[in-house]
């Protein structure tokens, strides 16, 4: 089913629309896409987490590096006992970066860490609920105020944390799409999500399903120097079969 935006996000996003192949732009080809993927990984569960802090935090240490490695990462966070709000806003930089030095770049991104703590903090007085009370466009704005916080980090952020539906890309969506012909190397984050977001149902376990799909497929499958081009479960779809 296609149905518009409730609202005006990124509007002026159809600039550059030429980086999309028109051919292919339909809410079926999307569904069938979708359907394969599923038939053949099933459910991913995605996104691992048991509190949406955890969530937040595991969106700010997978910037630039695998998921396996933030797993690490977390789990040194959790047996120091600092995946809980107040115990990282307390905790000093050093401790946080010995803990997270597996999710790479660890001093940095306790900077991005720490930026974000202080933003919950001094605007909502710590309370992420409170904060993801705020409508999806009004909380995306400010999460992209925050240092360190980009677009694909604050629509995870706002999915799987905020449970609100916008569309999550990535490299991997990029990627596939790309070679599925149906968009150009040129093309935008801005315009790869609107291309999803106008062509398919706005409902947050939908959008979570996809992109874990995807994830998957750019996991196992296609790769950028070795694709594994006919075990994929797309290849029948795909133009770039090696």
């Amino acid at each position: 089913m296609s149905v518009p935006r409730e609202d005006g996000l990124n509007s002026n996003r159809n600039e550059g629309a030429d980086n999309l192949n028109p051919a292919e732009n339909s809410d079926y080809e999307l569904m069938h896409i979708f359907n394969i993927m599923l038939e053949y990984f099933g459910p991913r569960g995605w996104w691992p987490g048991e509190t949406i802090f955890e969530v937040c935090v595991g969106a700010i240490l997978t910037q630039s590096v695998s998921w396996k490695n933030v797993m690490k990462a977390i789990g040194n966070l959790k047996k120091a006992g600092l995946l809980e709000f107040d115990d990282m806003y307390m905790a000093s930089d050093e401790v946080i970066e010995q803990c997270i030095i597996p999710a790479m770049y660890y001093r940095m991104k306790t900077k991005k860490l720490k930026a974000f703590l202080r933003h919950v903090a001094e605007k909502h007085n710590g309370h992420l609920v409170k904060m993801f009370t705020r409508d999806r466009d009004s909380l995306r704005k400010e999460l992209l105020g925050i240092y360190g916080i980009g677009p694909e980090t604050a629509d995870s952020i706002i999915l799987y944390a905020a449970q609100k539906p916008i569309f999550v890309v990535d490299t991997y969506t990029k990627r596939i799409f790309s070679r599925l012909g149906i968009f150009k190397e040129e093309v935008t984050y801005d315009q790869m999500q609107d291309y999803f977001m106008k062509r398919l149902y706005p409902d947050v376990p939908l959008y979570n399903e996809y992109h874990a799909l995807l994830t998957g497929i750019g996991n196992r499958f296609c790769s950028i120097k070795k694709p594994k081009c006919i075990e994929c479960p797309l290849n029948e779809k795909c133009n770039y079969l090696v």
